[in-house]
């Protein structure tokens, strides 16, 4: 069944288009509408916190370490510094995002897809934003949410996707196949891939821009929106419905994903890594499947194919990628190794370091501040910027 709603307005945001109004001490985003100063007006005077969703939404974006000991996810006490000589730093401190008050179509609840794994049959959905206050098709961004490879909520991160929208992109948030459904990273992609293929081929009924898509994860989301950039023209990953349809993708935003899985753990403390690469955990069904007995902790041809890195070509994606110098459960330097090797097969790619911040929203686990740095306007604007630059 679907539902919709009327929920935040889009505008057009162009690369130097955030507004930031001081007004009661207050700093609020007036997003560009192309020209239109009466619209840009009106957005002015009704922009306001972006919805966060429910709780459960909230607590339902771990991240992507694999839980392979009883006691939860292994946090490491000791990070080692990564270089940032490559990279731009970022002191995520500012003003949080704003979003309008009207404007966008919101669909839930749309089968995109039906595999099935080892014999069970799974109804994949999807919930798609369709900015209304401008005419004309827009580009299209494809959420993915973490859950460290078990779990993929759909509805998770409301406020963010809302605020993408907001700025004049059709934005899909997916649920994919993870490990609880006996499903592989190779499942997961292709459902990823299955997902822009039906909406390309319903582009005329959600006005989108079908020539214009890009794919933006956190966390094992991100590395599913690399795995997908990467991949662009691989035809393995390709089945299912719409096969008349293109699955590559113009732009991938990595938001502190995995990649290189024997090298999850490698800026972290011994006790941090033996957990991180304990035989059978969830990184290693990732990988092996449902039942292993193996670790991803040695570089196999299994773990290697895993890999982002090893599937890129000149067919693949311009990156952004995104990493908080604290994160204690996703080396940073696993950003860091994958953005050396897109530039060093000429692939466009910028890496941002958030001083201080962690892995993304860990309020699920009572931290109710560790999310701030990800939503800032000036995080936030270096998504939208990368974003304007290569789908509009």
């Amino acid at each position: 069944m679907r539902e919709e709603e009327k929920t935040r307005p889009g505008r057009r945001r162009g690369i130097a288009g955030v507004t930031i109004t001081v007004a009661a001490g207050l700093a609020l985003v007036a997003c560009s509408s192309g020209g239109n100063s009466a619209s840009s007006t009106s957005a002015r005077a009704k922009t306001a916190a972006c919805p966060t969703g429910t709780a459960a939404s909230s607590a339902a974006a771990p991240s992507a370490v694999p839980s392979g000991n009883a006691g939860g996810l292994p946090v490491a006490k000791t990070i080692k510094k990564s270089d940032t000589s490559t990279s731009t730093v970022i002191e995520p401190k500012g003003a949080q995002i704003q979003c309008a008050t009207s404007g966008i179509t919101t669909t839930h609840d749309i089968t995109y897809s039906s595999p099935t794994t080892n014999g069970k049959k799974t109804d994949l959905k999807l919930d798609i934003q369709v900015p209304t206050s401008t005419s004309g098709k827009k580009p299209l961004v494809i959420y993915l949410t973490g859950g460290g490879f078990v779990m993929a909520d759909r509805t998770a991160n409301l406020s963010q996707r809302t605020y993408v929208a907001d700025q004049g992109y059709v934005v899909a948030s997916l649920q994919y196949r993870t490990t609880k459904d006996g499903a592989t990273y190779k499942d997961a992609v292709a459902d990823v891939k299955s997902a822009i293929r039906y909406l390309r081929a319903n582009a005329d009924k959600y006005d989108i821009d079908a020539d214009h898509v890009a794919v933006w994860g956190q966390s094992a989301g991100g590395y599913l929106a690399a795995m997908t950039g990467t991949t662009n023209g691989e035809k393995s990953f390709d089945v299912g419905d719409s096969l008349d349809q293109s699955s590559e993708v113009q732009g991938v935003v990595d938001e502190f994903g995995p990649a290189d899985l024997s090298k999850l753990a490698a800026d972290y403390d011994t006790a941090a890594q033996k957990s991180n690469y304990a035989a059978g955990n969830s990184a290693a069904q990732w990988v092996y499947g449902p039942g292993t007995k193996k670790s991803v902790a040695d570089r196999t041809s299994e773990v290697a194919a895993a890999d982002p890195a090893t599937h890129i070509t000149s067919r693949t994606a311009p990156f952004a990628l995104f990493h908080g110098s604290a994160d204690n459960l996703v080396s940073p330097s696993e950003t860091l190794n994958l953005q050396t090797t897109l530039r060093a097969k000429g692939i466009e790619s910028t890496r941002y370091v958030l001083t201080g911040a962690g892995h993304g929203d860990l309020s699920f686990t009572g931290d109710t501040s560790a999310a701030l740095p990800w939503s800032t306007q000036e995080t936030m604007g270096h998504i939208v910027d990368f974003l304007g630059q290569h789908l509009k």
